[in-house]
């Protein structure tokens, strides 16, 4: 390079150093009067309204499809299951062991039955339906749902009045959504509501669900248990009945030798199996009718309660944002639960599926 093309490069490297550097510029703040903040308070709280009814829509549905899901596990594992005489035959040892060690409590059997039925319809039925979808995670996605349809609209509001998204950002940072707290770690504005994703990294949104369990008690269907009580006891009186003539053909068969014993006790197993076969229909058809009762009960409950069901999420926050804008009434449930009849399929490859009646 010639001597003359340094100077030049060096003047430009001087003159660089020189400049004055900007500070990048603050956007101006937009005069917004009182009245149209007014406006847009209104329009805050009308979004909120119109998401929490979209959010009922989709909690409505995709509980419905858990409903559905649900009764067809039932159908095709749970009660086959229970009704098999295999099945039969290991319960009846279960009863004739409960009750040797029940030391005197009354319906212990049958208490003690209800407890491992339960555990089997947890195991077969409500587990692997979970998988695909259950009322935990149905809580999370209507809560999420309630948080995108509003950040939705935010952009809109602040088009249609004239406000920089950025001051309505600001005023949205004012506006309390989750209020748990102290600390304050457990309280959320509507600015954080809709800006954090995912919804559940946000700690008072974490909070908020932990609360809806907890005053929910038991996640899932808490009150199962009541379902299988009737039918624990049932089955157990059938099977303590049948037990004494079980003891007196075991004597004789021990008695009339090794070859005519064993006739005679595959010839009690026989009618044993005759008995438990006729009964089927009729033990099917109670823990049917109990378990459907007990479970359309359990399921109203899940959606319908406005603290611990699958709406507690999106009703906190909306009553926050609402109240706090100056909304007249707060926001409620308000879905019509009809009643389900559970009913059998009419044949083994038709699945089962809610005959839906409004009351």
């Amino acid at each position: 390079m010639s001597p003359h093309s340094l100077i030049v490069v060096a003047i430009l490297a001087l003159a660089g150093c020189a400049s004055p550097v900007h500070a990048p510029q603050t956007p101006i703040a937009v005069p917004v009067s009182a009245a149209t903040w007014h406006q847009v308070d209104r329009e805050l709280v009308s979004a909120s309204q119109q998401a929490t009814e979209q959010v009922k829509l989709f909690a409505r549905g995709s509980m419905e499809h858990w409903r559905t899901r649900v009764y067809q596990q039932t159908e095709e594992n749970f009660i086959p299951w229970f009704s098999s005489y295999w099945t039969q035959e290991w319960l009846s040892m279960k009863v004739s062991w409960y009750t040797i060690n029940a030391g005197g409590e009354q319906d212990a059997s049958a208490k003690r039955l209800a407890a491992y039925l339960l555990e089997q319809y947890q195991e077969r039925v409500l587990a692997p339906v979970a998988v695909e979808i259950d009322p935990d995670a149905i809580l999370g996605q209507a809560t999420a749902f309630y948080a995108q349809l509003m950040a939705q609209q935010m952009p809109l509001i602040a088009q249609r009045y004239g406000v920089p998204l950025a001051q309505l950002n600001g005023r949205l940072q004012k506006v309390p959504a989750i209020a748990l707290g102290p600390p304050p770690a457990r309280d959320a504005s509507l600015y954080q509501i809709i800006s954090t994703e995912p919804l559940n990294t946000l700690p008072a949104y974490a909070a908020l669900i932990d609360k809806i369990h907890t005053e929910g008690g038991s996640k899932g269907i808490a009150s199962t248990d009541a379902g299988m009580a009737p039918v624990a006891k049932r089955a157990s009186q059938r099977m303590e009945a049948e037990m004494a003539p079980r003891g007196a053909a075991s004597a004789v068969a021990a008695a009339a030798g090794k070859l005519v014993g064993g006739v005679i006790s595959i010839g009690v197993a026989g009618i044993r199996a005759i008995i438990q076969a006729n009964d089927r229909p009729d033990s099917e058809a109670l823990i049917r009718s109990s378990l459907g009762s007990t479970f359309d009960k359990a399921w109203s409950k899940l959606l319908q309660n406005p603290t611990t069901g699958v709406m507690a999420g999106t009703l906190h926050i909306a009553g926050q944002v609402e109240g706090s804008l100056g909304g007249a009434e707060q926001p409620s449930v308000g879905l019509g639960v009809n009643r389900v009849e559970w009913q059998p399929p009419q044949s083994t490859t038709q699945q089962i599926q809610p005959n839906v009646q409004g009351e």
